[in-house]
């Protein structure tokens, strides 16, 4: 099995106080822990330098503002943005596409057309069917292919003039296939759409370069990147956002208000309506430091070596069916005969190791599996070579419990 080629030792797990010894978190891709460095970026940030920022005039406000604003700049860098105001700050990846949803969807009219796989987070289907009962849009569904990735011809084919976005995931959080982000931006830009990219599973592992994929919007969440809850990134180019209006009101996103009429920022700040989460930016710029130092190239071999080690251990028991391909960046989602995820999932738990049961947000995906949920292993990089062994110990406790 490949090791992390890093200055760091393969175990990086002493980075993470909340793994326990013995403890095998096979969940990352629902959430990631979070490393020292991390965590001391928040608790210096609430306990000693802690303001407002982009108010005040004293010089603790001025210096977390230029912090907050060196936290946008570091998102910037790390997806190959081509300036800090095309990062706007966000819950999530989930606020982030109901962003988009609301205020560039503003444009779309009955019949226009967006199209999604079929394998998307259910943020990425909700949001649009909800514009959908708004709007009298049409959703197209690009179907899979046998071994569980984008079907792209197939989605090629579903492309018309009408299509005015496509909106799809860079990684499966379910099934860990990788999408060639590149080849569907040529062919959405080819009928005049635009592609949005769900880069929540990938940005934790994958280098990404929104330039080089040529997609016009971006997302992903701070938490399933090392860094906190509630923080997560839109990306999109200065001039598709300067032509979105705000979608929400309040403080920050303005520039003069009157009860008459009010005129508002340019982005990002049009769209950061009142006090923003300024430590978890801080936080998820902390935890960019964190997985650059490490190298994305090493944490994607790292966590290839221990899912391709996983599905083949799973291999050897006939009663469990793998899903996805053999190259699943990280995730393995499996279902066992006769036996519930959620039975697989409580006993694992019991012998110390924490998996993912359940349809993962993802329920017509489940569906064209044949499935009502499925059991998921997803690696990070504290995980290591024990732990695919304690996983595989915990399968066979499941398989003499159900015999």
């Amino acid at each position: 099995m490949s090791t992390l080629l890093s200055t760091r030792p393969l175990d990086t797990v002493a980075d993470f106080p909340a793994i326990p010894s013995g403890w095998a978190y096979l969940d990352t891709a629902a959430t990631a822990q979070k490393p020292q460095p991390v965590i001391d970026a928040i608790t210096r940030a609430y306990a000693q330098d802690y303001a407002t920022v982009h108010r005040g005039v004293y010089q603790r406000s001025a210096s977390m503002t230029y912090a907050f604003e060196a936290a946008r700049e570091r998102v910037a860098r790390f997806i190959g943005a081509g300036a800090a105001d095309e990062i706007v700050f966000v819950r999530g990846a989930t606020e982030a596409i109901n962003l988009v949803a609301h205020s560039w969807g503003q444009r779309l009219q009955a019949g226009d057309r967006i199209l999604i796989s079929a394998l998307e987070h259910h943020s990425n289907i909700v949001p649009w069917q909800m514009l959908r009962d708004r709007t009298g849009i049409e959703i197209d569904v690009a179907p899979l292919t046998d071994d569980h990735r984008i079907d792209l011809d197939a989605l090629e084919a579903l492309l018309t003039p009408r299509t005015k976005l496509v909106s799809i995931a860079h990684v499966s959080n379910v099934l860990g296939s990788i999408a060639d982000i590149a080849r569907v931006a040529s062919a959405a830009h080819a009928v005049g759409a635009m592609l949005l990219v769900d880069g929540c599973q990938a940005a934790p592992r994958l280098a990404v370069d929104v330039a080089a994929l040529g997609c016009d919007f971006y997302t992903f969440s701070g938490h399933k990147l090392y860094g906190p809850t509630g923080i997560g990134v839109l990306w999109a180019r200065a001039d598709i956002l300067a032509g979105m209006p705000p979608w929400q009101g309040g403080g920050a996103m303005i520039e003069t208000v009157s009860f008459e009429r009010t005129t508002y920022a340019p982005p990002p700040a049009r769209f950061e309506a009142g006090t923003p989460h300024i430590v978890g930016a801080l936080g998820l710029a902390a935890a960019i430091d964190y997985v650059e130092s490490i190298g994305l190239d090493r944490i994607a071999r790292h966590e290839d070596a221990l899912a391709h080690a996983a599905r083949d251990m799973l291999r050897s028991f006939n009663s469990i069916r793998l899903f996805g391909p053999d190259n699943s960046a990280g995730i393995v989602s499996f279902a066992m005969d006769g036996v519930h995820p959620h039975d697989i999932g409580t006993i694992l738990d019991e012998a110390g190791i924490a998996i993912r049961a359940g349809h993962h947000c993802a329920q017509p995906l489940m569906e064209r599996l044949g499935v009502a949920a499925t059991a998921r292993a997803s690696f990070g990089i504290y995980n290591i070579d024990e732990d695919v062994a304690r996983l595989a110990g915990g399968i066979e406790k499941v398989v003499r419990i159900f015999g």
